[in-house]
């Protein structure tokens, strides 16, 4: 599903605890707490399915994210959004949510979202959802990792604050 300023999203604390809710266009322009998923989807040979965000994305548009992202909708919990995050955007169809793999406290780089972040494993191939993503691709994790090093502009900063934090070098 593209993104729309009338989605509505829980507003959260610094204790990620909800407070009220808000429209994403004013969550975003504020700087309002809410909250987001990541998923990382690995196959059989080790290596990362990576999304080029769209050029039509409102936030790093064109630049490299993980393998699915997204806000939680309001009352949403977040093992059901990892779940709804990966069908719509690379048509991928969990029976269960994947595995929790890290939790970011909201920050700059995350833009004020807290968010865990998850591990799955599928092969592809993947149908790309076209308002969301422009392409895509599987990446060996030390190969990312030297990208990341010498271009980290190519990258949206919460993948480059997942990837640090979880050091996967390959």
């Amino acid at each position: 599903m593209a993104q729309r300023a009338d989605e509505i999203f829980d507003v959260v604390n610094e204790r990620d605890e909800v407070t009220g809710w808000n429209y994403r266009g004013e969550v975003h322009r504020l700087g309002l707490r809410h909250r987001a998923v990541h998923v990382l989807v690995f196959n059989a040979a080790g290596e990362v399915f990576l999304q080029q965000r769209s050029l039509l994305k409102d936030t790093h548009p064109g630049v490299w994210d993980s393998s699915a992202s997204g806000h939680l909708d309001r009352g949403e919990a977040y093992d059901s959004c990892a779940v709804r995050e990966v069908r719509e955007e690379i048509d991928l169809e969990l029976v269960s949510p994947p595995e929790r793999w890290l939790r970011l406290e909201a920050c700059g780089e995350t833009g004020w979202e807290f968010v865990w972040v998850y591990r799955a494993a599928a092969e592809g191939p993947f149908t790309l959802h076209p308002e969301e993503i422009a392409a895509g691709g599987w990446f060996a994790p030390a190969a990312v990792t030297r990208w990341l090093a010498e271009r980290p502009g190519e990258f949206a900063p919460a993948f480059r604050l997942i990837w640090e934090r979880l050091g996967l070098n390959g």
